[in-house]
Parts: structure tokens; C-alpha cells; sequence
């Protein structure tokens, strides 16, 4: 690990919540701001969203180019096992350990995790239990904290149907939107603790970024402050917790 820089940032909350718009302007940043500030090295993006809309895009040409039944999603969109949304987290482990072939790429990357889980499909503990746990134990959590009603809001409004595999852009129907996300683990997760989540032996240090005030929306200062608090907070714990660990 860099003396100053998460090695994995793990990037969670409703779909909406600010995620997308909090890496897009990380990203913008460079990178010895990006570092001093945020403690965050180069970043490396490991998203499930492209995963997921291959899916979609795949079950659309077997179904209507090609005649042939739908592997991922049935017509409505929805996946078909339940499991699915546990192979999508076990995807973004594995281009983890891809990454880690290169000795160097701890060293000068901070690994930027994103995905959002629902109750429905075993939540945030289901999730990260399914993440490798070399990235675990690298890792810090940022939950973005939003009420659906906010995230249903905002969902409506980035929707750009000339762009619905756009990270950005992308959107739901207000029917899934409900049935996937109104409800999420993130209260029940840490319940036991105020600084980290608990997943198996890996205890995961963590932090809320609230945004019920949207500020991820063209609102570039207030963002970058309230980024720089959490980010600084966390870090507190995570370097701390990284020394007690070796």
C-alpha cells in the first residue's frame, strides 16, 4: 500500500444515490490533488453495471436475431436466478486478481469498486461476501446515503433513453426500480458497528456520505468538501486499522 492511497475503495448505495457522479469527478481530478486530498492513487474502475447491460444486450440478439432462448433475463428484464447478481460480484473479484498480476499495481492504483444491491437480491452482506478476500482486506466502504424517494427522483431525471448503457445516463423503470431497491440491508449491516462492517473474519472500516441534498449534482465545491470529509475519515480508520493488521 502507498503511504497515503486506499488501495480499494469500495463505492455503495441505491442506484441514483451520486456513485457514477462521484467517480466521474474523481476522475477529472489530477491525480496529486486526487491524492493529497482524497487519498486516492490512480484509479482503476471495476463496475458491474457494463457486465450487467452485456447481459441484457446478449438475451436481446439470441431472442430476436437468432431465435434462441434468453441465457441472463427474461423479457421484462429481470434475471432469472437469483445467483446471477452473486456472479456479477464474483466477476469484479476476478478482474481484481487479474489486476494483481502486475507487482507494481498496488503500489500506484486505488482499486474503485461500485455496484448497488437491493434486499431483494441478498443485499450488501450477500455482496461482499462474495468478493475475494485479498480485495477485502484492502479494502474501505463509502455508502452513499439517500432515501429511495431520492433515488427514484433522480433516476427519472438522469434517464437518457438515447443512452441506456451510459454509466451516467442510464436509468430504470419506476416498477423495478421499487422491486429491486426501495429496500436495502445497509441498516441491519451496521447495526453492530459504527466504523466497521463485519464480513466473516474481515472486518471492513466504512463511512456514510449523506446526499439527500444532492450536492453529486452540478454542485462541483460542495461536493469536493463534503468528499474530502468522509474520504479523510475513513481514512483515519482504514490506516489505522491497516497498521494493527501489519
Amino acid at each position: 500500500m502507498t503511504k497515503k492511497s486506499f488501495e480499494v475503495l469500495i463505492l455503495i448505495g441505491r442506484p441514483a444515490s451520486g456513485k457514477s457522479e462521484i467517480i466521474d469527478y474523481l476522475q477529472k481530478i489530477p491525480l496529486d490533488e486526487r491524492r493529497n486530498k482524497f487519498h486516492l492513487a490512480n484509479l482503476d474502475i471495476l463496475d458491474d453495471f457494463p457486465i450487467l447491460w452485456s447481459w441484457f444486450e446478449e438475451d436481446h440478439l439470441l431472442s430476436e436475431h437468432l431465435g434462441q432462448p434468453r441465457l441472463y433475463t427474461d423479457d421484462q428484464g429481470y434475471l432469472l436466478n437469483q445467483y446471477f447478481w452473486h456472479l456479477l460480484v464474483e466477476r469484479l473479484g476476478l478482474e481484481f486478481r487479474k489486476r494483481q498480476r502486475d507487482p507494481h499495481y498496488h503500489a500506484q492504483t486505488t482499486t474503485l469498486v461500485e455496484f448497488s444491491r437491493g434486499r431483494e437480491h441478498g443485499g450488501y452482506q450477500a455482496a461482499l461476501s462474495h468478493l475475494p478476500e485479498d480485495l477485502l482486506q484492502r479494502a474501505g466502504v463509502i455508502y452513499i446515503n439517500v432515501s429511495f424517494a431520492e433515488a427514484l427522483r433522480k433516476n427519472r431525471r438522469r434517464f437518457n433513453p438515447e443512452r441506456p448503457d451510459s454509466s451516467l445516463e442510464h436509468g430504470l423503470p419506476d416498477e423495478k426500480m421499487k422491486r429491486l431497491y426501495e429496500e436495502d440491508d445497509w441498516k441491519q449491516l451496521t447495526s453492530p458497528d459504527s466504523e466497521f462492517l463485519h464480513v466473516g473474519d474481515i472486518h471492513l472500516p466504512y463511512v456514510v456520505f449523506e446526499n439527500e441534498d444532492d450536492v453529486t449534482t452540478n454542485q462541483p465545491k460542495q461536493l469536493a468538501d463534503r468528499l474530502e470529509n468522509v474520504l479523510n475519515r475513513l481514512w483515519v480508520v482504514y490506516a489505522s486499522n491497516k497498521e494493527t493488521l501489519g
